[in-house]
């Protein structure tokens, strides 16, 4: 009896377990990153983009609040992990200049506005390629999760906003049907300082569930013939809008979740902060 007792027990155990492992599955605080680049056209920020990416780096390129585009990639547990394969990208005269991004560095804090200021001392000033971060819009958080979840999820709404009028393609020319808008809900929360599963069906499955009446700040909205079958995200920013990516090579652009054409094929939603 007590044997039976002990063993049922443990398989309620291992199941909590596996269900909670399975439900936390792809998300992750985000590591030590490297950023580069200064580009005042977007197409060369494309270009060298697409140039890290044939490396079979994930890279992915951003406007910032000065109007110059940087390029940033990886997730690495140590700064001297990404210096190394920084500096190997130096060797191979792929890269001239490098900022290590530490980790829970939040690029977006504040509304957008004037003021730009000296770089981060971890910058390499080796070429004309000088990525200037503003240190005045930097925020250190802890390692565990924010506390108040409404914030970090308004901070991901606000980057979301200022990818807005950007001209998008995300992985090259071998991405798949779809990855763009999966591409850039990832790279908008990698700036937040949170990892998310890379395609929309993962994200799907990697969030908390929400209803669409309790949508805030930050949370993505998937849409789709079905759960099994999505095939577009984007992040919510407040009053009934999102912030997506349509097709490849459209400019990010700001839809109503009511619209007819994605209110018939709103799936759901989930929050990640």
């Amino acid at each position: 009896m007590i044997f039976r007792i002990h063993l049922i027990f443990l398989i309620i155990c291992t199941c909590l377990t596996t269900a909670y492992a399975a439900k936390s599955t792809g998300i992750s605080r985000l590591g030590y990153a490297i950023q580069m680049g200064a580009f005042a056209d977007v197409k060369n920020a494309e270009r060298f983009t697409n140039k890290l990416q044939s490396k079979g780096l994930e890279a992915f390129y951003f406007r910032k609040d000065n109007g110059m585009y940087a390029v940033r990639f990886g997730d690495f547990p140590s700064k001297e992990k990404a210096r190394v394969t920084a500096k190997k990208l130096v060797a191979e005269h792929l890269i001239n200049s490098y900022y290590i991004a530490p980790p829970n560095n939040i690029v977006f804090t504040t509304p957008k506005g004037p003021g730009y200021q000296k770089s981060p001392p971890d910058e390499i000033r080796n070429s004309p390629l000088k990525p200037v971060v503003p240190n005045n819009i930097v925020l250190k958080t802890s390692t565990k999760p924010a506390s108040d979840s409404k914030d970090m999820g308004a901070i991901a709404a606000r980057t979301a906003e200022r990818f807005v009028g950007i001209p998008y393609r995300w992985g090259g020319d071998n991405v798949v049907e779809g990855m763009d808008c999966s591409g850039f809900v990832r790279a908008v929360y990698n700036l937040c300082g949170l990892s998310i599963p890379r395609t929309s069906h993962e994200q799907f499955k990697a969030g908390d569930t929400i209803t669409k009446d309790d949508l805030k700040d930050g949370d993505l909205v998937f849409f789709g013939s079905s759960p099994s079958a999505i095939n577009h995200v984007g992040i919510y920013v407040g009053d009934g809008k999102f912030v997506h990516a349509p097709r490849r090579g459209e400019e990010i652009r700001v839809s109503a979740v009511n619209e007819s054409y994605f209110e018939k094929r709103f799936v759901g939603a989930r929050r990640y902060f």
